[in-house]
């Protein structure tokens, strides 16, 4: 039985060895995201000037890989309708259905997760993203028009592997012509360089994603 000072050494040794196991498990990051999100659209254009004019819903999923704490790349399909009205004809209405999948580089302020031991790891941090995409519109979906995609929003790593985000996209296309009325489109396709005058489309959405993909083991004996 060992006998003076060799037990508290010891003691401190498990402990210590504890506590770099626990730490080495928590850091390490799940690489890959999975989501779903919903919320309402909207549409700006020759139809309606004003953001939230004719909100209708959005919904769609995406899939994220991270870099790191801070940077990340998502692919994100979403369906989406929107609506207006004639300026001539305020009571009719018209919509039309888009799917937008888009490609975009997310920044987050912070570096997001949930390491107790580590002051600069945050559960909420705020972010911004940029991309490129394309939305199909029109009969069956038979018109294709680029678009470019940005915003920012906030996430919230509540549990393990578990985060809610809020999201607030802008749709940039380089298009006239997603009402798909002859009036309010460009009849004369004289928009084709000048993406200034496309039409813009919205989503506000809230989400739900899942991390998997967990990085290897920097140590080969470490414990999960």
């Amino acid at each position: 039985m060992l006998k003076g000072n060799y037990s508290k050494h010891i003691v401190v040794l498990i402990a210590f060895l504890g506590l770099c196991v626990s730490s080495s498990a928590q850091d390490r990051l799940y690489k890959w995201e999975l989501g779903l999100q919903g919320g309402c659209g909207y549409y700006v254009g020759d139809a309606a000037t004003h953001v939230f004019s004719h909100v209708r819903e959005v919904y769609g999923g995406h899939l994220r890989y991270k870099f790191d704490r801070r940077w990340a790349l998502q692919v994100k399909g979403l369906h989406q309708v929107i609506q207006g009205a004639i300026p001539e004809e305020p009571d009719f209405l018209w919509s039309n259905k888009l799917i937008n999948m888009d490609v975009v580089a997310e920044f987050n302020f912070f570096r997001l997760g949930r390491l107790q031991y580590d002051s600069r790891v945050k559960q909420i941090s705020p972010y911004i993203f940029l991309g490129i995409g394309v939305g199909l519109h029109s009969l069956n979906y038979g018109t294709a028009a680029a678009y470019l995609p940005f915003g920012m929003g906030v996430k919230w790593e509540f549990a393990q592997r578990w985060q809610l985000q809020l999201a607030w996209q802008h749709n940039l296309y380089f298009a006239d012509d997603l009402e798909q009325v002859d009036k309010l489109g460009n009849t004369y396709k004289l928009n084709g360089t000048n993406f200034l005058n496309g039409d813009l489309t919205g989503q506000l959405m809230l989400g739900i994603v899942f991390e998997f993909g967990r990085e290897k083991k920097i140590c080969k004996y470490c414990l999960d």
